[in-house]
């Protein structure tokens, strides 16, 4: 299955605001307006896991930071609707 379908080929140039989100809290205001240069805000994700990857605010895939010169990048590991990792599969090798 192709997916250059005709329908797709009218919004391929449309512009989307792709974003990784690393973790999300709770606080109240209060302790918001008291954070300062060297305050820590503690997320509810663990270092180990995947980042979320949403396109407009709807989860796409999940991905890990790494590291392109001197800016991040973001590897996709597991895209949205498939419970296996996107690796590409092995091929010629005996198991």
């Amino acid at each position: 299955m192709t997916h250059s379908h005709r329908g797709f080929d009218l919004i391929k140039d449309v512009d989307v605001r792709l974003t990784v989100e690393l973790g999300r809290t709770e606080m109240k205001l209060k302790d918001v307006l008291a954070l300062g240069e060297e305050s820590v805000v503690i997320l509810d994700r663990l270092t180990d896991e995947l980042l979320d990857v949403m396109v407009n605010g709807k989860p796409i895939a999940k991905g890990e930071v790494v590291a392109q010169g001197d800016r991040f990048g973001l590897r996709i590991v597991e895209l949205a609707g498939q419970t296996a990792p996107a690796v590409p599969p092995q091929t010629g090798e005996a198991a």
